[in-house]
This record gives C-alpha cells, structure tokens and sequence, in this order.
C-alpha cells in the first residue's frame, strides 16, 4: 500500500503525456459531438467515488445533469430504462464487474453512448462499451485502492474538460495548472504529519469524515480507506447533510476528519466547523483552507477541481499508519480480494 501511494506523482504525470492525453482527447471530442443530455456514472467501492466526483464536475462544468445508476436496477429487478440520450459511464479499475458490464451492455442497446474508464484496457467492460479511457495506473499491488482511484479522478477531470473545450484538447492554461500537479503531489506526501497523527486515533471506537461539493468524494473514500485498512467504523456525510441530524453523534470521543479547501466548498464549510467546535469535537482538517481545529493536514492550494487529487493523499498516508499502529496489515484486509465480481 505504501508503494502504491508513492507512485501517485508518477501516475500524474504519465496520464498527463502526450500518448494518454492525445487517447482522452479523441474519446472527448467524440462526446462532445455527439452532445449527451445527461450523463450517468455507474461503479462499485472506491470507483463509486470517483464517479461521483465526475458527477460533480458534469454538473458545474458542462451543465449537463449528471447522477450514479444504481446497477441493481437492472441486474436484479430487470429495469430498462430510456438512456438514448444520455452519456453512460461505467468506471471501474479492473473492469471486472459482471454487473457493471451489464448496466453498460443495456444502456447500449437503448441507444446511450457508452464508456469505460478502467485500469485494464482488456476488461469485460471495456469490450462492451463504445469508448475508453485507460487510466494507465499500472499493476495496483494493493488490496486497498489508493494510485487507482487517483488516476480515475484525474483520468475523469480531463475527460470533462476536453469535452468542454469542444474538440477534446485542454486549452493551454488547464495543461499548465495540470503539469504542476505530481510535483504537488510529491510536495503532499512528503509530509509526516499523518504518520504523527495516527497513534492519536489508534483506540477510536469510530470517526466521521465529511466535506462539501468536489470534497464530498474525498470524505467519501477517506471513510472507506479507514474502514478497509482498520476496520474502524467510519461515517462521511456532506457538510450540509452533517447539520441535519448526524452532529448529535460526534463529541470528544468521535474524531472528525473534515475536508476544507479554499474555493466555494470549503467555505461553505465554515457554518460547520464552529458547529463541530460547540460539541467539542476532536477535528482535523484535510486541505488548503487556515481554519482552527485540534490539527491540520494541510494541501497546496489548488482550483477547487483539483483539490480532490491531493487531499486524498494524506488521508491515504493516514489510513496506512493508522492501520499499522492498531496492529493490523493493511495489505491483507480481512475477507476483501482485489475483483470483487456482483450481479
């Protein structure tokens, strides 16, 4: 897992080449030509998050509509519903997923334009889609995703900037707030403090992670991480949703990871943290924004949309050490395998 996690630098900057970003640009334009009037994203686990967060940037970016298929639909209740004018992707790193794969073989035949954003170029699932995207991560060695997920989320931010320019090719300023991204990256990571953290929360009974708009994915798989690498009960709500009912819950002995950064979602956040300070909660904020809290994991400062690709990364480092002081292998996450096949 920790190999993986210092590979994310280096899989910036390969799917930032010329050969991957020349293969997303073509799939962009022929997108953008097609004009979907919505788009559907359909994933399992750690995937799930980074659709979501491509359902975010649809929405603001492309002012297209934009929302995760539920795959049960369709494989266990037989549903078929009308996508003839929507864009289906299906976002998994194996590719694997016979249910996932279904979902896009039905779309399909509705007359959706389909496709896959996987790891695996030779999966199942990009032999049932009309387009691909590979997001070139290279053998993930880890149970736990981590340099996967990354690559999906930047993999998906290029996508939806290129069909936004119209002819898939990122205008020259979005190339060049890109490139900075793995030295960033490698800035992030080089930083001890989620390793200082982690024995501070080594007897947590549970935690909450939470954040707003294109941070809502990263609480998301933060939560997730912790669950698999430590079998810590971990909950992620949206900001707002977090003030509707589950702030009752947290108090001294329920730690909160709340990701904040310094664009319009991080400051919507700020109705929140005082809320979280009221019930004296623990907090530690994940992000660019200066905020009091009992700790901070700070981030570059970075446009908003590219914030997820760095905030994750101390969460990850945090979800690794975390794992270690509790005494577990988070290598060898109980009862998971890496394909995890559901209809």
């Amino acid at each position: 897992m920790a190999a993986d996690i210092d590979e994310q630098p280096a899989g910036y900057d390969r799917l930032l080449s010329a050969e991957h970003a020349g293969a997303i640009a073509r799939v962009a334009a022929v997108i953008a030509e097609r004009r979907p009037r919505h788009v559907v994203f359909t994933a399992r686990g750690t995937s799930d998050h980074a659709a979501l967060y491509a359902a975010y940037l649809t929405e603001i970016r492309l002012g297209l509509p934009a929302g995760l298929a539920s795959p049960s639909a369709i494989t266990v209740f037989g549903a078929r519903p009308d996508l003839s004018d929507a864009l289906l992707v299906g976002v998994s790193q194996s590719g694997g997923s016979p249910d996932l794969a279904e979902v896009l073989r039905v779309a399909r035949e509705s007359g959706a334009l389909t496709l896959a954003v996987t790891n695996n170029p030779d999966s199942r699932l990009v032999g049932t889609a009309e387009l691909s995207v590979d997001i070139a991560a290279g053998h993930e060695r880890a149970v736990a995703a981590t340099k996967t997920y990354t690559a999906e989320l930047l993999a998906l931010l290029m996508l939806v900037e290129g069909v936004r320019a119209g002819d898939g090719v990122l205008p020259a300023e979005e190339r060049a707030a890109l490139a900075r991204l793995p030295e960033l990256a490698e800035r992030t990571l080089s930083d001890a403090t989620p390793a200082q953290l982690a024995p501070r929360y080594r007897f947590a009974a549970q935690l909450v992670t939470t954040g707003r708009g294109y941070a809502y994915p990263t609480a998301r798989e933060a939560a997730l991480k912790l669950m698999e690498t430590s079998y810590l009960p971990a909950l992620a709500f949206s900001g707002a949703d977090l003030l509707h009912g589950p702030l009752a819950m947290t108090d001294p002995d329920v730690p909160v990871l709340a990701v904040v950064g310094s664009g319009p979602g991080g400051r919507s956040m700020r109705e929140v943290l005082p809320r979280l300070g009221e019930r004296r909660a623990d907090v530690v904020v994940v992000g660019s924004a200066e905020v009091e809290a009992t700790a901070r994991m700070a981030v570059p400062e970075v446009d908003e949309r590219y914030a997820p690709l760095l905030d994750i990364l101390p969460l990850q480092r945090l979800a690794l050490a975390l794992a270690l002081a509790r005494g577990e292998d988070p290598d060898a996450p109980r009862g998971l395998k890496k394909v995890t096949a559901t209809m």
